[in-house]
């Protein structure tokens, strides 16, 4: 059977490049919004190979998991086993010859929650309607700790308590989680054996998280009387704003599609507001 060739723009999500572009976009925005003085190069370097090391290694884990073995990760994953290492190894070298010693505490907390995103998708369930939300959450987590610690790591006087309890990290967090979970609910809507009431209450767990979020980020971007977050506020409104756009029409498209538009529904925001004058 002849291959099926891919779009050009799919090549963004199938070759993971997709989560690096959002953490290097997002992690200016938690940067600026910081107001961090010093904040090298290397940073979102290491960050960006990092995470596309990482999104490789789950590409391939899910497709070891799967029975389908024509998916583009198992097709090529000699190739991708070795972008994987390289990458990996390329973020680490610049972490160590680079960061200060004071990032290895949050890299410690940032391995126990990527750990734990692993652990809940090898034994998270492949069947079934029920929607991931532990696994989504873990890793929204997951996600937005590595992005946000790379920016908070340059701030003197500040620590992980300080971190985790910033109204940007837990905002960023949410919005990963919830376009996440919301791939997970778009894929499994879409098989005939989908209990109505159940996909009821996954729209449920969706549109409302979205809206409060959104409304959440609004109220925060109001309350910034400096208007030094108000950027980053907006991106979260804007992205949360675009995934309910695209969980309203997402109908009219194939799931290939959906995994990019969810992509650009959070590279989007960064992009707009990354250039947007920050006052104080």
């Amino acid at each position: 059977m002849e291959k099926e060739r891919k779009p050009w723009w799919l090549y963004l999500n199938l070759l993971g490049l997709d989560a690096p572009l959002i953490a290097v976009i997002w992690l200016f925005l938690f940067a600026q919004t910081w107001r961090v003085d010093y904040h090298p190069w290397q940073a979102y370097v290491a960050l960006g190979f990092a995470v596309w090391a990482i999104r490789i290694a789950m590409k391939l884990l899910k497709g070891s998991m799967s029975s389908d073995e024509t998916s583009f990760a198992m097709a090529h994953k000699k190739p991708l086993k070795v972008a994987a290492v390289i990458t990996g190894v390329f973020s680490i070298t610049l972490t160590v010859m680079n960061f200060p010693l004071s990032v290895y505490p949050y890299l410690l907390v940032g391995a126990v929650f990527l750990a734990g995103y692993f652990a809940l998708t090898l034994f998270s369930p492949q069947e079934g309607d029920e929607i991931g939300y532990a696994q989504h959450a873990m890793g929204g987590v997951a996600f937005a700790f590595g992005t946000a610690l790379t920016a908070h790591v340059y701030l003197p006087g500040l620590g992980l308590r300080e971190l985790m309890l910033s109204r940007e990290f837990i905002c960023f967090a949410v919005l990963c989680l919830l376009a996440s979970s919301a791939m997970e609910l778009w894929e499994r809507s879409g098989k005939p054996a989908a209990d109505g009431e159940l996909g009821s209450m996954d729209e449920i767990a969706l549109s409302l998280p979205l809206t409060l979020l959104g409304a959440a980020a609004l109220v925060f971007a109001v309350q910034d009387d400096l208007m030094t977050a108000r950027p980053f506020y907006y991106s979260i409104l804007t992205g949360a704003a675009l995934l309910q756009v695209l969980n309203r029409t997402r109908g009219r498209f194939g799931l290939d599609t959906l995994r990019v538009l969810t992509a650009l529904c959070l590279l989007i925001p960064g992009i707009i507001f990354r250039s947007y004058p920050a006052g104080g």
